[in-house]
């Protein structure tokens, strides 16, 4: 199937809206009738076509009995509908709404590949895990870190076989005591876990090649049956997608040495095993 031009923030928006509509119990008709639209101005704005202004979408939202924070969430993602890429820094409780756009995109790709440099991806992560990494990071008085570790947790609703996943591992890593040993055992019993799914592999990057290609950091790539794909990097105060066809191509020859670079996934278990034993 030919993938459509669709940018992160414009699907995004779109959702949103769609969201608000069918809380009204109401068809694109009906609705579009009861506030004075055609039915294909609404639809364009749906799919995220244009068409509209920002005072059309208060409107609707309005409509909508939309609570005014996501009002004002929804109003910034439209203003940011037509840019390539989005950055995301956000409001002073806003590690959730990071995760909160980044699961929306995960739900729609087919096959999600990560590359951690630091820490075990966030996808595998045990909630003990989670928590340990919080406690020893820089910590913010008006987050509610607990209701981070829930969202972040959301995540493991992604494992299902209609996508697949690949996690790139830095074997020092799997080495680095967070927790203590009793919950670096237990992480590293839940990646062995999960490598077991036919969906699911992990490739661990052995500490004694050096640098390897994905020095400059961790990211997610997520790929899509209908869409072009998206780079996804994060840092302790901002997201930001790339869509860029440098951006995109940059990362798909680190993605490349990095396969070349990894253990085969069951030298990766037999090295996770070695650890454990």
């Amino acid at each position: 199937m030919p993938r459509r031009k669709s940018s992160v923030v414009g699907r995004e928006f779109g959702e949103g809206v769609r969201s608000a509509i069918e809380k009204t119990g109401m068809t694109h008709r009906q609705l579009a009738a009861a506030i004075g639209w055609d039915e294909a101005k609404l639809s364009d704005m749906v799919r995220g076509k244009g068409g509209v202004t920002e005072t059309d979408v208060m409107q609707l939202l309005s409509y909508c009995r939309v609570a005014p924070s996501e009002i004002q969430y929804l109003l910034a993602l439209f203003r940011e509908t037509r840019e390539s890429g989005y950055l995301k820094i956000p409001d002073e409780d806003g590690p959730p709404d990071q995760v909160r756009m980044l699961l929306n995109q995960e739900r729609l790709a087919d096959k999600i590949t990560a590359w951690s440099a630091n820490l075990i991806p966030g996808h595998l992560q045990t909630t003990d895990y989670m928590r340990a990494v919080i406690e020893r990071a820089a910590r913010s008085k008006t987050v509610d870190y607990e209701k981070v570790i829930a969202a972040k947790t959301e995540r493991r609703k992604l494992f299902h076989p209609s996508r697949t996943f690949v996690f790139y591992i830095s074997e020092h890593t799997l080495h680095l005591p967070v927790g203590g040993p009793d919950v670096m055992k237990d992480q590293l019993i839940h990646i062995l876990g999960m490598a077991q799914r036919y969906y699911v592999t992990v490739r661990v990057v052995p500490t004694d090649i050096g640098a390897n290609a994905g020095s400059a950091g961790s990211f997610l790539h997520l790929g899509y049956e209908k869409f072009e794909p998206v780079i996804f990097i994060e840092s302790k105060t901002a997201c930001i997608f790339l869509e860029d066809k440098h951006s995109l191509a940059t990362y798909a020859s680190v993605m490349k040495l990095l396969d070349a670079q990894a253990l085969d996934p069951e030298q990766s278990k037999e090295l996770i095993n070695g650890l454990l034993a």
